[in-house]
Parts: C-alpha cells; sequence; structure tokens
C-alpha cells in the first residue's frame, strides 16, 4: 500500500484496503485480548499475596468472559485452507421437485443473504434466473468478507426440504432439492488460459438486479466452457462489456478449482464435499413437517429450529463442520 503506483489502479487497491483492514483488525483484536488477560493475571497475583483483599469473585467472573471471548476467536484458527480468508463465489441451483425446489432455492439465497449481513459481508447478486410461477431457477452471489470462503465452504451440496407445500392445493407432503456450489474467488487467475474457440457466448436481456438499462438491452452474458460444459452467466454490470469480463473471470475461477480437484483425485488425497458433492448426496435436511429439525449429516449436527436457521444462523453447522473437517486432517 505504501507503492506511489498503489492507487494506479482503483479497484485494485479499494481491494488490498479493505483486506487490510480487516487483517488490522483481526490482530487488534488478539492483542486486546492479551492484553486483558495479562491485566486479569496481575490481579490474581495481587488478590493471592494479599490476604486483606478479596478479588476472587472479580477474577473468577472476568476469567469466564474472556474464556468465553477466547473460544469465539479460537474458531476463527478452525479456518486454515489456502483460500479460507478468500472472498466466496456461491451458486444455486433448483433440482428434483419443481416448482418447490425453485422456491427453496429462493429460500436458500435469502438464507446466504440474511447470514451475510450477520457477518457484515458485502454481497452482490451477479445473476439469477427466476421462475415461471415462483422462486428461482438459479443464481450466482459474489460475497466479500475476510473468511468469506472458510466459512461458506461449509455449504456446499445438496440442500434437501421436507414440508407440505404452499403450491398444492390438496396439502401434500413434498420433498424439494437445491444443489449449492461454492468457490473462492481467486482474482485475475495468469495460469489459466482460454482460447476464443472454446467458448460460446450468448447474450439476453437482464432481468432483475442491475442499472437503468436492464431489461431495455441484451447486456446479460452467458459464457459456456465448451470442452468442460461450464456455464457462467452475468446480468449485474451495465454493460455487456463489463459482464463479459466478470463472468470470464467466474470462468476461470471455476476451471482452476476443476484443475486442483482433478490433481487431489490423482493423489487419492481429495477429502470432503467442497466442490464434489454429487447430485442426490444431501448434505443437510430441512424438514418443517410433521416436525422441525434441521439435520447436517455429514456432522450430525441438528436443530429444533429451522426458522432461525433459514435466517442466517448458520454458525453453528459450521463450526460443527470445520471441526470435523481440522479433525479429519490430523
Amino acid at each position: 500500500m505504501n507503492q506511489p503506483d498503489f492507487w494506479n489502479t482503483p479497484d485494485h487497491a479499494k481491494e488490498v484496503s479493505r483486506k487490510a483492514d480487516e487483517l488490522k483488525k483481526e490482530v487488534q483484536r488478539w492483542e486486546a485480548l492479551k492484553k486483558e488477560v495479562d491485566d486479569l493475571l496481575e490481579i490474581a497475583k495481587i488478590d493471592q499475596a494479599d490476604q486483606d483483599v478479596n478479588l476472587r469473585k472479580e477474577v473468577e467472573k472476568k476469567y469466564q468472559m474472556l474464556a468465553k471471548q477466547y473460544e469465539e476467536y479460537e474458531f476463527f484458527t478452525l479456518m486454515n485452507g489456502e483460500y479460507d480468508r478468500n472472498d466466496a463465489i456461491v451458486s444455486l441451483h433448483a433440482g428434483t421437485g419443481g416448482i418447490d425446489a425453485q422456491d427453496w432455492s429462493e429460500m436458500l439465497l435469502r438464507m446466504y443473504l440474511r447470514f451475510s449481513e450477520r457477518k457484515n459481508f458485502t454481497t452482490t447478486i451477479i445473476q439469477e434466473s427466476k421462475g415461471q410461477e415462483a422462486g428461482i431457477k438459479s443464481a450466482t452471489l459474489m460475497i466479500k468478507g475476510l473468511w468469506a470462503y472458510g466459512y461458506l465452504k461449509a455449504e456446499a451440496g445438496v440442500h434437501r426440504l421436507v414440508r407440505i407445500s404452499p403450491f398444492d392445493a390438496e396439502k401434500m407432503r413434498h420433498t424439494s432439492f437445491a444443489l449449492v456450489e461454492v468457490i473462492p474467488d481467486l482474482g485475475d487467475i495468469s495460469d489459466i488460459e482460454i482460447e476464443e474457440d472454446e467458448l460460446r457466448i450468448d447474450t439476453y436481456r437482464s432481468s432483475g438486479h442491475g442499472g437503468q438499462s436492464v431489461n431495455t438491452t441484451d447486456s446479460a452474458v452467458r459464457i459456456t466452457h465448451i470442452p468442460t460444459g461450464l456455464t457462467v452467466s452475468c446480468q449485474n454490470e451495465r454493460s455487456q462489456l463489463q459482464n463479459k469480463e466478470f463472468s470470464l473471470k467466474i470462468l476461470k475461477n471455476k476451471l482452476f478449482q476443476l484443475k486442483l480437484k482433478e490433481r487431489k483425485e490423482k493423489s487419492d488425497k481429495l477429502k470432503g464435499a467442497t466442490l464434489s458433492a454429487e447430485w442426490g448426496n444431501q448434505i443437510r435436511s430441512y424438514v418443517l413437517h410433521p416436525y422441525k429439525m434441521v439435520k447436517d449429516h455429514r456432522t450430525e449436527f441438528e436443530t429444533v429450529e429451522p426458522d432461525k436457521v433459514l435466517d442466517g444462523e448458520l454458525e453453528d453447522f459450521i463450526e460443527a463442520f470445520l471441526r470435523k473437517e481440522v479433525g479429519n486432517k490430523q
């Protein structure tokens, strides 16, 4: 940041400044905790040395408070993956279940938006395909913030919903599925080269999020990487060129992750379902009828308060996943 040409590229400079500020705050939290612990030790020594002073209750109360604070900070040490500090790109796809699955996908979209609010992350919906009657067929979110990928990698996989369908006149119980894909934002990746003839680029009229030109020009872009079949769409930016550039950036991220996955598979070290969730292997079930429960099938962690989970309270599920992941590595 002290380089004279740092602000020559404003977008990059803002991103680096944001990350530097987040890291500074993180260091300050630990330093403040250490100071409070040192101060408490001094008070405890006075209480032990001076019989006329009785500070035991105060020391114990303060100790409990600091121990709880330490547990909260210690959680972040679980996120020790190479890309855990990075921003995250989250994609949702409606699966089996028709309109219910599309509605379920929109519920999950809201859940991740609410979770991001709780963490003070910045969110941008860069692509959204609405269902004809309700919900969404697919959506892609850019989530920016320290540890965004570290948190959200726990969400990658198939999510299953069981409920009385609001779209069924006979009020029957329905099961629907949605796939969540999560990859870290690695920025502009120079290692990945894409030939022009490997791409099929389609333009279409934006719907939903965007600027004043939404619904008036074919500014939205869909790029298909023919060799792999990977598809990326973007409709958030105002111009077709900007949407194309952003789509190519996400495509490069996906290709890089695919490359990493192939390497891991070859060396027999692929662990977890972060990028390899197979359709039909649900990682988590959300049951709203005939009883209320959310259960993660990877960790066995469960709760009987699905409303809170769907409102973005995912921390306990994420912590259980990360602790198991760290345990597996050890």
